[in-house]
């Protein structure tokens, strides 16, 4: 069954909530930390929402594709822009994959 992305979004920013609530100091941490980076004028809201997405496949977070997905069509992504941003997280996993890989041939001359 396909995941009503959606509903899911409003119930991790409820949870979001509840954890603000019971923390507050942890959630403004990272509501100051997430926000240090746009204070730079850098990247406009779209670039910094496609690098979200990519992160966010690369760390497999459902909560953060479906929030970082609203805000990239809010802040004007194309689809087409989306799928190249994602294409970059899809590239740097394999290649660092095939990278870290080379650690357990490492481990094999070790152990031999």
């Amino acid at each position: 069954m396909m995941l009503d992305w959606n509903t899911y979004r409003q119930q991790v920013l409820a949870g979001v909530g509840e954890i603000a609530r019971l923390s507050p100091d942890t959630v403004k941490g990272y509501v100051a930390l997430s926000g240090a980076g746009a204070k730079t004028g850098k990247f406009d809201p779209k670039v910094r929402e496609l690098i979200a997405l990519a992160v966010a496949v690369t760390v497999q977070c459902d909560g953060c594709i479906a929030v970082h997905t609203d805000a990239a069509l809010k802040a004007g992504a194309s689809q087409e822009e989306i799928a190249e941003a994602l294409g970059v997280a899809i590239a740097i996993n394999a290649g660092a994959a095939l990278v870290y890989s080379t650690r357990v041939f490492d481990a094999v001359k070790a152990a031999s």
